[in-house]
C-alpha cells in the first residue's frame, strides 16, 4: 500500500509531494556520483566508502553552513537553481582550508509547502555545486513546515565531509615574516553580508531589476551570482607548492577571517591599492554611504580566499591557481606583530 495520509495533508504536509521531489531530483544527484558512493538517495543514511589507500593517516574534516538571507533574493527573482551552489560552496570552501579534499555533501531544505518542481530546482544547484567541488551528494532532507514559514519560502543548509592525510594538514605555525599572502578572486558578494546589502538597496522586485552600467547586469543578477567554489584551485595549489595557510573570506571580511589563519605574533600588511575590489562593492559603499573599514569588515571585497606561501613560491602558486581557472594576485606580506590585518 502506498504511503498517503489525508489527515496529515489537511494539516499542511503532503507526503506524496516529497516522493515526487525525490523522483525529480534523482537525475541531478546522479551527476555527482563518485567512486566512494555506496547508496542511492531515499535511504535513512548515505553510505560512502572512505578508501584512502594512498594516505598514511586519514583525518576526516567536516563543515556546515547555509545560504543566509541571500535566499531572499532568490525568492524575489523566483530563481532557485543557484542557491544550492552557494550552500555547497560555503561548506566545502571551509573544509579545504586545512588542506582537505571534500568527499560528500548532504543538504537540508525546510519549506512552507513542498512544491516538487521548486525543490528539484534547488537540488539541481546543490548537484552543480557538488560537481564543481568534486564531491558526491549522498543524501539530504526536505521538510515541510506549514505555519512556521510562508508556503512559497524555504531555507537551505548543508553539511560536507572531507579527508586529509594527517602529515599534510596545513600548519599555520610554519608561517614567518616575509611570507606572501595571495588573493584568489571572488565571484561577487558570495553568501555573506546580505542583511546589509538588502538594507542598502531596499531590496524588492523593482530594485533588483534595475540595470547598472558599472555592473554590466541588473542588481538582482549580480547579487544572485553563485559563490565561487575553490576546490580545484586549492588542489592544484597543494600539488604545486608548499602552502602554509588558507583563509576563506566570509562574514566578517578581511579583519575577522584572515587572522584565523595567522599564528600569534604575525600580522599581514595589505596595500589598499593592490586590492582588486569588484564593482558591486564600490556600488554598495556608494549607495549605502558605508565607511571603508566597515566594508572590509563585512564583505570579501573581491577576494574569496587568501593563501600564504614562501616568497620564493609566489609565481608557481599563482600559476597553479590560474591553471585551475581562477584569478590570483599578490595581496600582502606577513610581518612580526600583533596588529592582525593592516590595510593602508
Amino acid at each position: 500500500m502506498k504511503s498517503f495520509s489525508d489527515s496529515y495533508k489537511d494539516a499542511g504536509v503532503d507526503v506524496t509531494a516529497g516522493y515526487k521531489s525525490v523522483e525529480l531530483m534523482k537525475a541531478h544527484v546522479a551527476r555527482t556520483k563518485t567512486e566512494g558512493v555506496m547508496s542511492g538517495i531515499g535511504g535513512f543514511g548515505g553510505l560512502f566508502a572512505l578508501g584512502c589507500k594512498d594516505m598514511e593517516d586519514p583525518v576526516l574534516v567536516s563543515g556546515t553552513d547555509g545560504v543566509g538571507t541571500k535566499i531572499k533574493i532568490a525568492f524575489l527573482m523566483d530563481k532557485h537553481d543557484t542557491v544550492g551552489i552557494d550552500c555547497v560552496a560555503m561548506c566545502v570552501n571551509d573544509v579545504i582550508c586545512c588542506g582537505a579534499s571534500p568527499l560528500f555533501f548532504l543538504d537540508y531544505i525546510a519549506c512552507g509547502k513542498n512544491y516538487p518542481e521548486k525543490i528539484a530546482e534547488i537540488v539541481s544547484g546543490v548537484a552543480e555545486g557538488c560537481v564543481q567541488a568534486e564531491c558526491a551528494l549522498i543524501g539530504g532532507e526536505t521538510a515541510e513546515h506549514p505555519g512556521l514559514m510562508p508556503d512559497d519560502e524555504y531555507d537551505l543548509a548543508g553539511f560536507s565531509v572531507g579527508v586529509v592525510d594527517r602529515p599534510k594538514i596545513l600548519n599555520p605555525e610554519s608561517q614567518k615574516a616575509g611570507d606572501v599572502m595571495i588573493a584568489i578572486k571572488s565571484s561577487g558578494v558570495h553568501s555573506n553580508g546580505f542583511s546589509l546589502v538588502r538594507k542598502v538597496f531596499d531590496v524588492n522586485e523593482e530594485n533588483l531589476s534595475k540595470y547598472y552600467d558599472e555592473l554590466g547586469a541588473t542588481l538582482g543578477e549580480t547579487l544572485l551570482t553563485p559563490t565561487r567554489i575553490y576546490v580545484k584551485a586549492v588542489k592544484s595549489l597543494l600539488d604545486s607548492v608548499k602552502v602554509k595557510s588558507i583563509s576563506h573570506i566570509t562574514g566578517g571580511g578581511f579583519y575577522e577571517n584572515i587572522p584565523r589563519a595567522l599564528p600569534e605574533g604575525l600580522s599581514v600588511k595589505i596595500n589598499r591599492a593592490d586590492v582588486k575590489v569588484l564593482p558591486i562593492f564600490e556600488l554598495i559603499a556608494k549607495v549605502g554611504n558605508i565607511p571603508e573599514r566597515d566594508m572590509f569588515n563585512t564583505f570579501n571585497m573581491g577576494v574569496g580566499m587568501t593563501v600564504v606561501v614562501d616568497k620564493a613560491d609566489v609565481d608557481a602558486a599563482i600559476k597553479a591557481i590560474e591553471a585551475a581557472g581562477d584569478e590570483a594576485y599578490v595581496l600582502g606580506e606577513l610581518f612580526d606583530g600583533d596588529d592582525g590585518v593592516v590595510i593602508n
